[in-house]
């Protein structure tokens, strides 16, 4: 499965416990990562700055659902689930 592009729900939905440029004590969960653009496009994707939490998290059906408020749900149900 492809990333939606739009999307996002995996950069705003979980808590990111490491560094990210910006948010030094991490994000937490339902907040939107200050590295989102306006297209809800990840300014670091592709960039060594990007933390590897964020770049070794797949895209699933399972996590992603069928639509964008689905992939929140879903994330935020693991969130909640997991804290």
């Amino acid at each position: 499965m492809e990333c939606r592009t739009g999307c996002a729900a995996c950069c705003i939905a979980p808590s990111i416990s490491s560094p990210i440029p910006g948010m030094p004590a991490g994000k937490p969960a339902g907040v939107p990562c200050v590295q989102l653009d306006e297209a809800l496009g990840c300014k670091l994707f592709g960039l060594p700055s990007r933390p590897a939490v964020c770049g070794g998290f797949p895209a699933l059906e399972d996590v992603c659902g069928d639509s964008r408020e689905e992939a929140l749900w879903l994330i935020g149900e693991l969130e909640r689930l997991t804290t």
